[in-house]
């Protein structure tokens, strides 16, 4: 078992998330470090923590979809702005809390934030969480089913106020020995706590 661990918490909903989702496993790997893929509801968080999505904020709203854009660039990986966005993503984030069991949660995560990011896909849908559960080879009558179980919904409740106790204000948000790393653009300073 590997001596490093990394919490990840994230929601579907953040593009920030997105992009640290895509360079996690790769940082992971370098150092033989797990990752537990915690997904939060993240107005959840905002409204315990008193703070506000950057969106809020015209000039930064207009500014933040140029950072992505940057961030995408930077990173060599696929970006769109959701044409949905904001969209409600609280059903994707149990489908990810029910494949723990399967040991895909993060594998199902990334398909969602995919979906979502890279190819603007309607991730509130049913119809397109099923097709995307599928896809990763699970069962989406099984998954879908799960979401609807108060097993599923207090995980979901749980993750979001253990990142709050943890002084998690925002996504995405990694935790390792105790350090928090926020905002996508910290993942060095993630790394380098992960050489420690």
């Amino acid at each position: 078992m590997s001596s490093k661990h990394i919490d990840f918490y994230f929601d579907l909903s953040s593009p920030y998330s997105y992009l640290a989702a895509t360079q996690l496993d790769a940082i992971a790997n370098r150092h033989g470090a797990t990752i537990a893929w915690k997904p939060l509801v993240l107005a959840a968080v905002f409204k315990a923590q008193g703070n506000v999505m950057p969106a809020v904020c015209v000039p930064k709203a207009q500014y933040m979809v140029k950072d992505l854009a940057r961030w995408a660039e930077h990173y060599g990986v696929p970006f769109q702005m959701s044409s949905r966005f904001p969209l409600p993503t609280i059903r994707g984030m149990r489908l990810i809390i029910a494949a723990e069991s399967s040991g895909r949660s993060g594998e199902l995560a990334k398909s969602l934030f995919t979906g979502m990011w890279e190819r603007d896909l309607d991730i509130s849908s049913d119809a397109v969480l099923r097709t995307l559960v599928s896809e990763c080879g699970l069962s989406a009558d099984e998954l879908m089913a799960a979401t609807e179980t108060s097993a599923v919904k207090d995980k979901l409740r749980a993750y979001t106020d253990e990142a709050i106790s943890r002084g998690v204000f925002g996504a995405p948000a990694m935790m390792v020995d105790g350090e928090l790393f926020w905002g996508n653009d910290r993942l060095h300073f993630l790394e380098q706590q992960l050489t420690k």
